[in-house]
């Protein structure tokens, strides 16, 4: 099994709090990670009928059975449980005595928010990064490579091919997630939705033309991007909204978790596709966002990025706000150093009284260009950590 890199930050929360709440996309190693690292701990699935039926008819009986420690996978399928958990934990005067694990954002935090607030710590596990790979030895030979297979762990324990493996994870997806969250009729429509939103990768969110695109209303679009969001498929980056003295795009940004389901949605079916296609600078743009992302994530941080974008379309891909000053980020597929790479970034960093200015490209040097640092991409995981 590979390392994964929120191992620590795990071990610490879970001898300060009752409760850790893991949760991720489906087949992130959510369940790997937990149960070889807490082999001690009384496993439940909540998507097993029988467990099911036994924790939703008799909840405190379940939970008295459930042993001193014990861990509860997929628990948002089990809303009764959580009242019944606030008063075992408040109980309780055991750290770290149960771990639920879940692929439902915003069922979870619902029931969370409702009964364990303060009683519990939340962690996100995404798939695999670039430096956990790198750490085992296994990365691609290039990124096109590494975009076209994503992060997703049985790729690389199981050596499943990405053609085979994105296909059945969507039907799992379709079978399980969306229908817990919303039992959509037309799963053709929300398939092809899910696609149209590939085709958007890394691009400003226009709901209308989506939704038009899709062929379904506005306010429906807005609830099927709810579903994608809350059950890690999607997420979306924020404009910046910090004081600077120019009209600014306010709408967000869409990126996908994992690039590789992206491709497969996109239709890729090699890594050597990636090298035309035309939304290669986007895939490599959410590439990068994503290992910021996870960095964030493994070490128990919420993402503190954003991008910055004018009325003139001048943008900068990545902007972040730090005590000491503002980082500016561009994101270029290309293995050669231009002034072309940097005209946004000088243009738009009069906006701030200081920043640290970077461009990640796939070219190997690493260097300064106009006070600008020029860094590859594989360097993104340990240089923003």
């Amino acid at each position: 099994m590979i390392t994964r890199e929120i191992k620590n930050v795990f071990l610490t929360l879970l001898q300060k709090y009752p409760a850790i709440n893991l949760t991720g996309p489906r087949q992130s190693g959510k369940t790997t990670l937990v149960k070889m690292l807490m082999g001690d701990y009384n496993y439940f699935s909540l998507e097993n009928p029988d467990t099911r039926l036994f924790a939703e008819t008799d909840p405190r009986g379940f939970l008295q059975s459930a042993g001193e420690r014990f861990i509860l996978d997929e628990v948002q399928n089990t809303p009764s449980l959580f009242s019944y958990l606030q008063e075992i934990l408040d109980n309780s005067s055991i750290s770290g005595k149960v771990i639920l694990l879940g692929s439902q954002s915003f069922l979870l935090n619902q029931h969370i928010s409702q009964s364990l607030a303060g009683r519990i710590a939340s962690l996100k596990l995404l798939p695999l990064s670039y430096t956990e790979l790198e750490n085992e030895g296994r990365i691609e030979e290039n990124i096109e490579e590494i975009m076209f297979k994503g992060g997703y762990p049985r790729l690389f324990n199981d050596d499943i091919e990405p053609i085979h493996f994105f296909p059945h994870y969507i039907e799992t997806y379709l079978q399980r997630d969306v229908r817990l969250l919303k039992n959509i009729e037309n799963q053709i429509s929300f398939v092809r939705f899910i696609k149209l939103c590939a085709g958007r990768i890394a691009s400003i969110l226009d709901l209308s033309s989506l939704a038009r695109d899709a062929n379904i209303a506005v306010n429906t679009a807005k609830s099927w991007l709810s579903i994608l969001e809350a059950s890690y498929i999607v997420y979306f980056v924020q404009p910046y909204s910090g004081n600077v003295n120019r009209r600014m795009i306010k709408s967000p940004k869409l990126y996908f978790y994992d690039t590789g389901l992206a491709c497969s949605l996109l239709n890729i079916e090699h890594a050597k596709q990636l090298n035309t296609f035309y939304l290669r600078g986007n895939l490599f743009e959410n590439f990068v966002l994503s290992e910021l992302l996870k960095s964030r994530y493994n070490r128990g941080l919420p993402p503190n990025f954003y991008f910055l974008r004018d009325s003139k379309g001048m943008e900068i891909d990545c902007i972040t706000e730090k005590p000491e000053g503002m980082r500016l980020v561009e994101i270029k597929l290309s293995e050669t150093l231009t002034r072309e790479h940097i005209k946004n970034i000088i243009s738009l960093k009069k906006l701030f009284p200081k920043t640290e200015d970077f461009v990640i490209y796939s070219g190997e040097a690493i260097q300064n260009f106009q006070e600008v640092k020029f860094i590859n991409w594989r360097k993104v995981g340990k240089t923003f950590s």
